[in-house]
């Protein structure tokens, strides 16, 4: 049996009828800019993130941007940023004038800590970029507390994931969302990810309404109303159609997250943990696995195994963000020193993960896993 390593047709079949609906009503509307299904998804998504704005972009990676330009963030300054991550996460600062300083990752949860965002902070540095890598999630709160500056969360990989604060859980139905824990958060709409349009697409969500109004001028090109220009700008607006698709599959979203949550502990019950380390979910945190990664020392052997037997399986991140080329520039006294992060980057490994995978499907990779360690 083949088993994807992504699979985005099975749950968007049964919605087929209310998505081709719904393009052929904006097709039908002709308006396909920042329309009325734009302004809807908007308040939909920032009401089930809990925060008070969502505004929609072009991508996830303008929307880090944009945010971070939003936040102040310009010529000079230093942004903090985990080397462990897309390579959008990083990529995103110099646009901004700023320089990237990149910072090492917890071992279990492979997110950023506020330890290893302590270690990397300095005189310059005017924002944390904390990634939920993978649908885990980082540890907000204590980033904040810490540091005493902005946190910019890049949540692109976790939507769906929750968070129940000990003791003191806030939110709708007692849990937070990624999106709604630091100053300002951004999501990318990707195909592939938990909620994905059927192309490029992104937004930011934040509950300060100075951040939301900036936002709003400088993803149409610096201006509230095409007339008076105040920013240097940016033409980054999510289309009509993307917005109508992303309306239709909000509300099967949490049902969805649920089923990558419980692939955790489908790959427990067919005795993945005995054969790879396991993905580690962050205190408090229900992830909504985007990505399942797992750790072996045969990583790059079991990859190739695993995709010569029709399972998909991958490593994203083989070389950190700080060693790609273009980054050495913003690093003139040589590579930062990440341990975890050249450890991780060796030995993690994506296995199958979706809003619909099966427990046949499961036991499918396990035995693969296996057979390809045997």
């Amino acid at each position: 049996m083949a088993v994807p390593l992504f699979d985005t047709a099975t749950a968007l079949a049964p919605l087929r009828p209310e998505l081709d609906a719904a393009l052929l009503r904006v097709a039908a509307d002709g308006r396909f800019v920042l329309g009325p299904e734009t302004q809807a998804f908007e308040r939909e998504f920032a009401d089930w993130i809990g925060a008070e704005h969502a505004i929609g972009v072009a991508n996830g990676t303008e929307a880090i941007t944009i945010a971070l330009r939003a936040l102040g963030v310009g010529p000079g300054d230093e942004v903090v940023v985990p080397s462990f991550t897309f390579w959008a996460s990083a990529e995103a600062i110099p646009p901004t004038g700023a320089i990237p300083v990149f910072c090492d990752v917890d071992p279990e949860t492979m997110c950023v800590t506020a330890d290893t965002v302590k270690a990397a902070v300095t005189p310059r540095t005017k924002a944390i970029i904390a990634v939920h890598l993978f649908g885990n999630v980082a540890p907000i709160d204590e980033i904040r507390a810490v540091t005493g500056l902005p946190v910019l969360e890049d949540a692109a990989q976790a939507a769906g994931s929750t968070l129940t604060a000990d003791g003191d859980p806030t939110g709708k139905h007692g849990v937070r969302r990624p999106g709604a824990l630091g100053d300002v958060a951004t999501f990318s709409f990707y195909p592939s990810k938990n909620l994905g349009g059927f192309g490029d697409g992104g937004a930011i969500t934040t509950s300060d309404a100075a951040i939301a109004e900036k936002v709003r001028t400088l993803r149409f090109h610096g201006s509230a109303d095409k007339v008076d220009y105040v920013e240097i700008g940016y033409n980054s607006r999510l289309d009509e159609l993307q917005a109508a698709v992303l309306r239709v599959q909000l509300p099967h979203l949490d049902r969805w997250a649920g089923h990558r949550a419980a692939t955790h502990v489908r790959y427990h019950r067919a005795g993945l943990d005995e054969l790879v380390g396991m993905p580690v979910a962050a205190p408090g945190a229900t992830p909504a696995w985007h990505i399942y990664v797992v750790r072996s020392e045969r990583a790059s052997e079991l990859e190739a195994g695993l995709n010569a037997r029709g399972i998909g399986a991958r490593g994203y991140y083989r070389t950190p963000v700080h060693r790609q080329p273009p980054m050495a520039q913003f690093q003139p006294d040589g590579l930062a020193e990440l341990p975890v992060t050249e450890e991780l980057a060796r030995t993690h490994l994506a296995l199958p993960v979706s809003a619909t995978i099966t427990q046949d499907q499961v036991d499918e990779v396990v035995a693969a896993v296996g057979a390809v360690l045997a």
